[in-house]
């Protein structure tokens, strides 16, 4: 009748079999044999354990921050914010719930909002402000490219390896002023050693082209899942140097690859979506 995490009593519960849970004493026990399924990647198993939990005990805030969370991982966006607006309801210094939010609110589109929920997280956790790249990204779609720069500087007190961090600057950066004192100001790397992020970092750096981008995603013959993944960001970042240059064209058929035909299960292809979609938007 059942399997894995989802345990018998909780079957015949959810059936109305079973007899009434006390919230003080079970929901936490829910909400631990949920986040075990999860672990576990039974992820349906995990919703349905929470929905008990909720129903259980509508003003569990944990309850309604799992909830949100496990809708998350199924890209279910608009029920992942109804239960993070729950969870800050109950409670508003939750500062999970408003980084999950803003992300949330990203994927759907809704950027000021998304800076928004960023902003409450950084007001609550001050200390996670220099890492928090999303937010970064949600200030170069919103325009707000000075702010963007600053965030990806920042970034450099927590990783100064990394050629995404670059690249975004370089974004913010260019649309601000221009291609060129952006590579002028393009900030230096170590190693990053994900492929094919040298060779991206060299094209933004005015030492490479894109077919050496396109070259480096084979070498060391990787398997489906990792060549899948390295056209993900080759193309990605093909596309968004494509548009930095002024051309749209180009730019919208790389972020179509990226988007439609290496989807990886990471925030990035969500920003590819995203952006693909305001490509696809017609000029006002």
């Amino acid at each position: 009748m059942t399997s894995g995490c989802y345990s018998a009593f909780l079957w015949l519960y959810s059936l109305g079999i079973g007899t009434a849970l006390s919230p003080m004493a079970d929901t936490p026990a829910l909400l631990q044999e949920a986040r075990a399924c999860l672990e576990n990647n039974k992820t349906d198993e995990a919703l349905r354990i929470t929905d008990l939990a909720v129903k259980n005990d509508p003003k569990s805030a944990p309850a309604h921050l799992l909830r949100g969370t496990i809708h998350e991982s199924l890209h279910r966006h608009t029920e992942a914010v109804a239960d993070f607006d729950k969870t800050i309801q109950l409670d508003p210094k939750a500062a999970e719930a408003y980084n999950r939010r803003g992300s949330e609110q990203f994927k759907l589109g809704h950027i000021a909002a998304s800076i928004k929920d960023f902003d409450k997280f950084l007001e609550l956790k001050p200390q996670e402000q220099p890492g928090h790249w999303k937010r970064g990204i949600s200030y170069y779609y919103a325009g707000r490219y000075e702010e963007g720069r600053k965030q990806f500087e920042g970034y450099e007190q927590v990783d100064t390896n990394d050629v995404e961090n670059a690249v975004w600057r370089y974004l913010c950066m260019a649309r601000a002023g221009s291609v060129e004192k952006a590579r002028d100001a393009l900030l230096k790397v170590g190693n990053d050693r994900r492929v094919p992020m040298m060779q991206i970092y060299q094209l933004y750096a005015g030492r490479a082209k894109p077919e050496d981008v396109l070259a480096a995603v084979r070498v060391d013959k990787p398997s489906a899942e990792q060549l899948n993944q390295r056209l993900f960001y080759a193309y990605l970042y093909l596309g968004l140097y494509a548009e930095a240059a002024g051309d749209k064209k180009q730019a919208l058929e790389h972020l179509t690859k990226a988007a439609e035909d290496h989807k990886i299960g990471h925030y990035m292809w969500d920003v590819a979506r995203v952006h693909l979609e305001l490509l696809r938007k017609p000029a006002k």
